[in-house]
């Protein structure tokens, strides 16, 4: 009876393939939600600054 698990050290070609396969790396985070805080805080500081100078 055959083995269907393939032992990647069993043969050069299969472990080299098994050691070079690198793992795919996460889609890089979106910017968009620091952008709207930045925006976010300018605007409150600005109203802050509006305020107290008034």
């Amino acid at each position: 009876m055959s083995d269907n698990s393939v032992d990647p050290s069993g043969n050069t070609e299969a472990f080299r393939a098994f050691t070079q396969d690198t793992p795919q790396e996460p889609a890089a985070a979106s910017k968009t939600p620091l952008i709207v805080t930045g925006v976010v805080v300018a605007v409150v500081l600005i109203a802050l600054i509006v305020w107290l100078v008034s």
